[in-house]
């Protein structure tokens, strides 16, 4: 039989009512099965095995919130980190709370919620678990911000951090890089030689984020000044100038965009899916104004 831990002091401050009390269980680790939809990715093996020696020491304080799978098994919904360093403690079972989940869209809902109320997610992993929250449940970046009570701006921030390769966003999940650093590069975002140029010069040197904003803000500078200006007059734009551009504005604003030209003159078109979404993308449009 393996260990078991029971919960630290303040167990009794993490439930209120009767009710709640009745969900709270030990459940055998080997019937909890991981969530499909766990926002988490990044785990740090240093910071386990500490977490592990702390279970060992003092119990897990936190009970784990688990949803019924209708066959004696449980799904995961906030806690991996916690089990994880549990199973490596040498645990058998471990204290959960049962929550009642109706769909798929409610469990993935439930376990960004609860991650992002713990501060367990790096902004990567949030970015991501927002992307996945608007492409496959088909919500707005309005509804998404609704749903974890953040703001809209929170959202499109995040959101545009999945646009830097994927060196950086492993910078940033493993903190060598942070957010604020990740938002200078994307001032470079259409030339991947100029992020790898300022992310490798940011952390050789231990630029702060201000050092950091000063460098890609030069950098873009100098790489527009090199190209010189354009004629007056000419037919069209380059065919990959024109496909960079509409690259820029499509993830800037996350709407499908339309780049008509007419030799030197033109019109840009913007696509709005409701007016929820064209209220969306004025605003973005505002922003940067």
């Amino acid at each position: 039989m393996g260990k078991s831990k029971g919960l630290g002091r303040g167990v009794d401050l993490l439930f209120n009512q009767e009710e709640e009390e009745e969900k709270y269980f030990f459940c055998e680790l080997d019937k909890i099965i991981p969530n499909q939809f766990q926002p988490r990715t990044y785990f740090d093996e240093n910071s386990l095995q500490e977490l592990a020696r702390s279970i060992e020491a003092k119990g897990i304080i936190q009970p784990l919130v688990v949803v019924s799978n209708g066959d004696g098994t449980f799904g995961l919904v906030a806690g991996e980190r916690r089990l994880r360093a549990s199973k490596l403690a040498g645990l058998s079972d471990v204290p959960v709370v049962l929550r009642d989940v109706s769909g798929e869209d409610e469990l993935l809902e439930l376990a960004l919620i609860e991650n992002v109320q713990r501060q367990d997610l790096n902004p990567i992993e949030e970015a991501e678990a927002y992307d996945k929250l608007i492409k496959v449940f088909s919500y707005t970046q309005e509804q998404a911000a609704e749903r974890v009570g953040k703001k809209r701006s929170t959202i499109t921030n995040r959101l545009r951090l999945l646009q830097l390769p994927d060196f950086i966003q492993d910078d940033i999940a493993t903190k060598t890089l942070t957010e604020g650093h990740a938002r200078a590069i994307l001032r470079l975002s259409e030339d991947n030689s100029a992020m790898k140029e300022a992310r490798d010069n940011i952390i050789a040197k231990g630029m702060s984020v201000r050092q950091a904003e000063k460098l890609t803000s030069r950098m873009k500078h100098e790489r527009t000044g090199s190209k010189g200006r354009q004629p007056k007059e000419t037919a069209s734009l380059p065919e990959s100038f024109s496909s960079s551009l509409i690259n820029r504005v499509t993830n800037r604003l996350h709407s499908k965009v339309n780049l008509v030209q007419n030799g030197s003159r033109g019109k840009l078109e913007i696509e709005y899916y409701s007016l929820d979404d064209l209220e969306r993308v004025i605003e973005l449009i505002v922003e940067e104004c």
